[in-house]
């Protein structure tokens, strides 16, 4: 049996009160890091299925399909539309503009 004495010494003592928890923290601490990094390299080699593959390479839209979509339209007729601050009524504030456009165009 360990005397009353020794453990009492032993609560007391700083370095086992704080810094062995502290070194528990940062070791276990790299671990649980490390097998969160590793969840990143594992998906890097799940296969996708072939078929969502094609689906997704037909869907895929670059920034040059864009460009020539736009390349050739005019913006002559463009009107610039403030939209919606987070405390105005959107509804309210979009048939206010429309309005207001048909009175200064007319």
């Amino acid at each position: 049996m360990v005397a009353p004495e020794v453990l009492r010494a032993l609560r007391k003592n700083k370095t086992l009160s704080y810094g062995v928890p502290m070194l528990l923290l940062v070791v276990g601490g790299s671990f649980g890091l490390r097998e969160f990094s590793q969840i990143r390299y594992d998906a890097v080699k799940i296969k996708i299925d072939p078929e969502l593959e094609k689906k997704l390479k037909m869907n895929k839209v670059s920034l040059e399909s864009e460009y020539e979509k736009i390349k050739d339209s005019t913006f002559e007729d463009w009107k610039n539309i403030r939209g919606p601050r987070p405390w105005e009524d959107p509804d309210l504030l979009q048939g206010q503009n429309s309005e207001t456009l048909k009175t200064k165009t007319t």
